[in-house]
């Protein structure tokens, strides 16, 4: 018996060493087992084979048969394996993208001509990020999950307080306290069980701006402070990816969409560096009309459905300029700047606003 297991390991260790495949080496191994049981069976009692392989053919026989038992309960398995894969593929593949819910919930969307039912379907496939879920995060967060942006992602390491509920509408009064992420994805699922929300409770960092971005088609930029808007825009422009940026002070906003891979400026075209402390000071140092981030935000979602459909024209090397407290609002065209570090491109801005 011992004789037959070394010389079973010694030729595995042979098929190994030369690189035979397994089931050539498996089929040595029965080849040697059928040698073992066919001496059994011809060679008299007591022969000295008979007598080093175990002396009887049943012992043989038995792990003949569990061998060949397992090898046919494994087949059974591949094969009932694969005819649920093959089952499971053939059900997604009649499988509706929307279901009689989600048709009824974006017909309205359905019946206008620019957007109809591919462009809703580009919205499902759609994966949008927002940095911040503040005053400009809360309603284009909103108005992204209602308008069926399959997977939408946020990141912000900001808690609710009770000085946000004055404009960051996303959030509620028993959400103070808690990281505005976490409140900003129970309003959006509430809203549309059928978004995927995906949240980060972090600061945007140069450590992992570059794989985070890379998970998303589109970025939204509603941060508050410089640093992130630099950052923010430099990584979409490396990957070639549309960022739409607002941004508010007191009774004015704006916003653009910034896409050097389309030919249009980038963010630091239009603001090569920021301001000195104090130029442009923060809502909480300046105020902020409560109702304005609600209309910049919701023209951020606005442009976002427009780049992901393809309806309309965006706000490509143009700015929006929204005056609240006339109720004026103006556009001015914007153009990249040859000595810029991030797109490098050619020309020099029509305007400049500085962002509040």
């Amino acid at each position: 018996m011992l004789l037959v297991g070394v010389m079973a390991a010694v030729l595995w260790g042979i098929g190994a060493a030369l690189g035979t495949p397994r089931r050539l080496r498996w089929g040595m191994i029965a080849g040697l087992w059928a040698a073992v049981v066919l001496t059994h069976l011809v060679l008299p009692e007591g022969h000295p084979l008979r007598m080093v392989t175990g002396e009887s053919p049943a012992l043989w026989l038995m792990i003949g048969g569990s061998a060949v038992i397992v090898l046919i309960y494994r087949a059974g398995l591949r094969h009932m394996r694969a005819r649920s894969v093959r089952a499971e593929t053939a059900v997604d593949t009649h499988k509706p993208l929307f279901s009689e819910t989600e048709l009824g919930r974006y017909a309205r969307h359905i019946v206008l001509r620019e957007i109809g039912g591919p462009g809703q379907k580009a919205l499902k496939q759609a994966r949008v990020l927002v940095i911040g879920a503040g005053g400009l995060g809360s309603p284009a967060l909103l108005y992204l999950a209602a308008a069926g942006v399959g997977t939408i992602g946020i990141i912000d390491d900001d808690m609710v307080d009770n000085s946000n509920l004055q404009r960051q509408v996303i959030h509620r009064d028993a959400d103070i306290g808690l990281p505005k992420v976490q409140s900003a994805m129970a309003a959006m699922q509430a809203q549309n069980p059928h978004a995927v929300v995906r949240p980060y409770q972090r600061r945007l960092t140069p450590e992992i701006a570059s794989d985070l971005f890379a998970d998303y088609d589109l970025i939204l930029d509603g941060t508050d402070n410089f640093e992130t808007r630099y950052l923010a825009n430099a990584t979409a422009a490396k990957q070639g990816k549309p960022l739409i940026s607002g941004a508010l002070s007191q009774w004015e906003g704006q916003l653009s969409v910034f896409d050097p891979a389309h030919g249009t400026p980038c963010y630091q075209c239009i603001f090569p560096e920021a301001p000195a402390p104090g130029l442009a000071p923060s809502c909480s140092e300046a105020g902020v009309l409560g109702p304005l981030p609600g209309v910049v935000g919701a023209m951020m979602a606005t442009e976002a459905v427009k780049l992901i459909t393809g309806a309309g024209q965006s706000l490509r090397g143009e700015m929006l300029i929204y005056d609240a407290l006339y109720g004026e609002s103006r556009k001015i065209g914007l153009s990249r700047r040859a000595d810029c570090p991030i797109c490098g491109g050619k020309g020099e801005s029509d305007d400049q606003h500085v962002a509040g």
